[in-house]
C-alpha cells in the first residue's frame, strides 16, 4: 500500500488536520498487496475537505458517493469537499474497486473519518468558546456558539486544533444515522458532470506527454499461437520507429499513430507463427465438462439428503443451461501512456486495481514498488473487465526502450480478441416436487463460471450446489457480478418450469418457498406495479410475461417483463421491463438509479444476443457490427423501484441490478410458447 507519510501529505494537501481511518482486510483483499482499508481525509487551511481513496471512478459514481459521506459528517456544502483517487503516490491501496465494495467498506470509513474531524473540530472550538463541545452546532462548514461561528478554516490553523490532535482520538466516534441524513439520500448530480459533458476531462486514452510517442504491440495470429521468427529490420528503418523484441513480445513505437501502425505492417509481414488446435464455439458446452477438474472440486454445500429427496418426489425435473463468453465491451477500450524518469516508472491507465497494476509493473521491470507510480484518470468503463495492466506494461516496456513516454491504446479489434471475457457456464439442474407440490430436493451444478449467487434463496429441504472448474478454452475473469448472472438465469429459469410442473403460477410458486423478507419485498414491488396478477389472464398470441428475482452482495432485487417473440426466427423483443431493487439504506437515489438502469440494459445484451463466436483460435464476431450490444431501440418501457431501507447498512448496487432481467426474459418466452428456455442468447424453440 501507500507509504506517504504525514510531512510528505502535507506537501501534497498543505498545512491544516490530517484523519486517517483504518479497518482490516479480509483475506482476499489482503492477498491483493493491500495491507489495510484505509481512508484518509484532510481538513485545509483554506477550508476546503480533501478525501485521499484508493477507490477508483469508472462511470459508477464513487467518485460523488464519498465526497457525500464526507460532506454529510462535517455539515459542508458538496462543492467544498475535494477528492483524489486512484493515485499510488497520494492514496492508500485498499484492494481495488469491485464486487460492490466502495459503498459498504469505504463510505463507512469516509464517514467515521469525517465525524472524527468534525469532533476534534468542535474540541477545538469549545476552546475557544471557553464551554462544552457538546453545547457547540456544526452548520454550513461553521462552529457555531450564540451567534459567533468559527469557520473550519480558522480551526485547521488554531493552536487549540494542535492541541485537540493531540489528544487520543476518542474510538467510540458516532455516525450520522441514516434517518437524521440531510446530504446523503438525497439525489446530487455527478461531480464531474461539467467535465464529462463538455469533453474537459482527459480520460486515459486522452494523456499527452512531452515527447511522447504511440506504440503498437504484434498480436498473435490465434490463441496458442507461438512467434517462431521475424525481422525488425525494415521497421527499425523508419524515421523515429523503434522496435524491439522479447522474448514473444514484439513492437514498436513511433512519433505518430500512422506511423506505428505503418511499422507494425512490415513487421508482421516478416512474423513465422506456429499455431495449435483450439475447439470452436460449437463445442463448448461439451469441452467445458470434458475438461472439468474433478480434484479442484471443492465439498458440495447443502442441506438434507438429495438423494433421499429426489426418491421420495412425486415430480422430477431436469434440465441443463448454457450460457457463452461475452465481452465486457466497454465503452474506452485499454489504454496506457507510460514514462521512465531517473529510474522511476510513471504510468497513466485505465485499471480497477492500481496497486495491483503497480506491483506487478515493479516485478516486472525489477524495481521496488516506491520507485513506480500509477494514476488512474476516471476512464471510460469496466465491469469487472480492466482489474489487470497489460497496456500499462506495453507501454513501459516500449518506453523504457526509446527512451521517450509512449502510449499504447488498444484498437477494439484487442479488446475483443485478447482481453478477458465473462466465463462461459454449464449448468446442469434437477429438482423434485413433493405430493404438496413444494420443492423438496434441488441438485445444482455450475461448470467453469463460478460459485457466485449457487445457492438457492428458496426454502427446499434437501439441496446440494457445487460449482466445479474446469480448463477453459478462452481466457476468463471477472465480470459484473461475476457467475450470479450464469446462476441465477438457470435457477430462475428452472423455478419456472418446476411451477408450470406444480400448475401454480411463478410468483405464488415463488412467494410460497420464500422466508427472505427483502426479496419477497421488492418481488411484490416488482408484480404489483407490473400488474402481474391481471396480465398474467390476458395473454395474448405471440406475448408473454415473465418475472424472476435474485439476491448477492447483501442486496435483492426482482424483475418483470413483457416480452413478443418473432414467430420465424424465435428471437424476442422486449417490449416492458418494471425492476424492483433493494440495497439498504440509499447514498445517492439519482446515482441509484442510473446504476439499476445500466444494469438491466447490460443485461440485456447477453439475454437477448452477445455471445462470443470462435473457431481455429481465432474470434469470428470481434466488432460491433457482428457482436451487438443493446442499441436505443432496445430499451423498453422502463420503470424502476428503489425501496429505501433506512434501517438497513448499505449495500453496494453496481452488480447485482444485472441478475434478474435475462430469467425474466426467459420466462417470459416461456410463457409465450410453452416451451422453456435453455441457453442465452434466448431464443424460442422452434418445431
Amino acid at each position: 500500500m501507500s507509504t506517504v507519510n504525514r510531512r510528505e501529505f502535507l506537501e501534497i494537501a498543505g498545512a491544516g488536520l490530517l484523519i486517517v481511518a483504518t479497518v482490516p482486510l479480509s483475506d482476499a483483499q489482503r492477498g491483493s498487496g493491500a495491507g489495510a482499508l484505509e481512508t484518509r481525509l484532510h481538513i485545509g487551511e483554506d477550508g476546503f475537505i480533501t478525501v485521499l481513496s484508493g477507490k477508483i471512478e469508472e462511470g459508477q459514481g464513487a467518485l460523488t458517493e464519498l465526497a457525500m459521506a464526507a460532506a454529510e459528517e462535517l455539515r459542508v456544502p458538496l462543492d467544498r469537499v475535494r477528492m483524489v483517487m486512484g493515485d499510488t503516490d497520494q492514496t492508500p491501496g485498499d484492494g481495488g474497486t469491485a464486487g460492490s465494495g466502495t459503498t459498504p467498506r469505504t463510505a463507512p470509513l469516509v464517514r467515521r473519518a469525517a465525524a472524527t474531524a468534525r469532533d476534534l473540530l468542535l474540541a477545538a472550538a469549545g476552546r475557544q468558546f471557553g464551554v462544552e463541545a457538546a453545547r457547540l452546532e456544526v452548520r454550513d462548514g461553521a462552529v457555531q456558539y450564540t451567534g459567533k461561528a468559527y469557520g473550519y478554516a480558522d480551526l485547521a490553523r488554531s493552536p487549540e486544533l494542535a492541541a485537540a490532535y493531540k489528544e487520543a482520538v476518542p474510538t467510540n466516534i458516532t455516525v450520522t444515522p441514516a434517518k437524521d441524513w440531510q446530504l446523503l439520500g438525497k439525489p446530487q448530480v455527478r461531480l464531474d458532470t461539467r467535465e464529462l459533458v463538455t469533453g474537459a476531462h482527459r480520460f486515459p486514452s486522452d494523456i499527452v506527454r512531452p515527447g511522447m510517442l504511440y506504440g503498437r504491440v504484434l498480436r498473435a495470429p490465434s490463441y496458442g499461437a507461438t512467434l517462431g521468427s521475424v525481422d525488425l529490420s525494415e521497421a527499425q528503418k523508419m524515421p523515429g520507429v523503434t522496435a524491439v523484441r522479447d522474448g514473444d513480445f514484439v513492437a514498436c513505437a513511433a512519433p505518430t499513430t500512422f506511423a506505428s501502425r505503418k511499422a507494425l505492417a512490415a513487421i508482421s509481414a516478416t512474423a513465422q507463427w506456429k499455431t495449435v488446435g483450439h475447439p470452436s464455439s460449437d463445442e463448448l458446452f461439451g469441452y467445458l465438462k470434458q475438461h472439468a477438474k474433478p480434484q479442484e472440486r471443492p465439498q458440495a454445500q447443502g442441506r438434507g439428503s438429495v438423494e433421499k429427496g429426489l426418491a421420495e418426489s412425486r415430480t422430477r425435473l431436469k434440465a441443463s443451461y448454457q450460457v457463452p463468453y461475452v465481452q465486457h465491451a466497454p465503452m474506452e477500450p485499454r489504454a496506457a501512456v507510460a514514462e521512465w524518469q531517473n529510474g522511476r516508472l510513471t504510468v497513466w491507465t485505465g485499471t480497477s486495481n492500481p496497486g495491483s497494476v503497480r506491483q506487478q509493473l515493479a516485478e516486472t521491470f525489477g524495481v521496488a514498488q516506491d520507485r513506480v507510480r500509477v494514476l488512474v484518470p476516471h476512464f471510460g468503463g469496466g465491469f469487472g473487465g480492466k482489474h489487470t495492466g497489460e497496456a500499462a506494461t506495453e507501454a513501459a516496456r516500449l518506453a523504457r526502450e526509446a527512451g521517450h513516454p509512449v502510449a499504447v491504446r488498444w484498437t477494439r479489434a484487442e479488446e475483443f480478441m485478447w482481453a478477458y471475457f465473462r466465463p462461459a457456464a454449464l449448468i446442469e439442474v434437477e429438482a423434485g416436487l413433493d405430493a404438496g407440490n413444494a420443492i423438496s430436493a434441488w441438485d445444482f451444478t455450475n461448470y467453469n463460471s463460478g460459485a457466485a449467487a449457487l445457492d438457492t434463496p428458496y426454502r427446499i429441504p434437501n439441496t446440494r450446489v457445487q460449482f466445479v472448474a474446469s480448463d477453459p478454452p478462452l481466457r476468463q475473469s471477472s465480470y459484473r457480478v461475476l457467475a450470479a448472472t450464469a446462476n441465477n438465469f438457470a435457477r430462475e429459469a428452472f423455478t419456472d418450469e418446476l411451477a408450470e410442473a406444480a400448475g401454480k403460477d411463478p410468483l405464488e410458486f415463488r412467494l410460497a418457498h420464500l422466508d427472505n423478507e427483502r426479496m419477497r419485498n421488492v418481488l411484490n414491488a416488482a408484480a404489483q406495479r407490473f400488474g402481474w396478477v391481471d396480465r398474467r389472464k390476458k395473454r395474448r398470441p405471440g406475448t408473454g410475461i415473465g418475472l424472476a428475482c435474485g439476491t448477492e452482495k447483501n442486496s435483492v432485487v426482482a424483475a418483470c417483463c413483457e416480452v413478443e417473440v418473432d414467430r420465424a426466427s424465435g428471437v424476442p423483443r422486449l417490449i416492458e421491463v418494471v425492476q424492483a431493487f433493494e440495497c439498504g439504506a440509499i447514498l445517492n437515489p439519482a446515482n441509484l438509479r442510473s446504476q439499476v438502469e445500466g444494469s438491466i440494459m447490460m443485461g440485456v445484451g447477453p439475454a437477448l444476443r452477445e455471445e462470443i463466436l470462435f473457431q481455429d483460435g481465432k474470434l469470428t464476431n470481434a466488432r460491433f457490427a457482428t457482436y451487438q450490444v443493446p442499441r436505443f431501440r432496445d430499451v423498453p418501457k422502463l420503470d424502476v423501484i428503489l425501496l429505501d431501507r433506512k434501517d438497513l447498512e448499505s449495500a453496494g448496487a453496481g452488480e447485482t441490478p444485472i441478475i434478474a432481467i435475462a430469467p425474466a426474459v426467459a420466462n417470459a418466452v416461456f410463457h409465450a410458447t410453452g416451451k422453456p428456455v435453455h441457453s442465452m442468447p434466448i431464443r424460442a424453440a422452434r418445431g
